[in-house]
């Protein structure tokens, strides 16, 4: 499991006043695993690019908006445990190593994540309190597009 149940139903309900339960918890962390990977998989892109073989924060596609996501997770003050997603994770093709700064920040960047897909799903849906499949698939289908 990515988290303790009751802090994935925290985040969500504090992100984007959603009722989410255990059910959601396997979309999310198969969300979180492909989307970590996603951009990593464009940090490495970066770092060849620029001559290295360690991705700098820089190299990640961290947007304003990502940024300002990682902030209101950071507000929200619940810990995260990655090595689920880290681990699913292993077998991708990632080449090149992260650097220390890229590895503490990835707590953030997930939590980040999170926050962005809870209130992709209120963004359409304004009405729904919990969300069903049809709600997850396009929040997931809105991140396939930009990330």
């Amino acid at each position: 499991m990515l988290m303790k149940i009751a802090q994935f139903e925290r985040l969500f309900r504090e992100a984007a006043s959603l009722d989410v339960d255990k059910d959601d918890l396997k979309r999310l962390s198969d969300f979180l695993r492909d989307k970590m990977h996603d951009l990593l998989l464009a940090g490495q892109r970066a770092a060849r690019h620029n001559g290295r073989d360690v991705i700098q924060p820089p190299d990640l596609p961290v947007t304003n908006g990502l940024q300002q996501s990682m902030h209101a997770f950071r507000q929200l003050d619940v810990a995260l445990d990655l090595e689920p997603v880290l681990a699913a994770m292993a077998g991708a093709p990632i080449d090149v190593a992260t650097s220390e700064e890229v590895e503490r920040l990835l707590p953030d960047l997930t939590g980040a994540l999170v926050v962005a897909y809870a209130k992709a799903i209120r963004i359409i849906d304004p009405k729904v309190r919990n969300p069903g499949s049809q709600h997850h698939e396009a929040a997931r289908a809105v991140f396939d597009l930009l990330l």
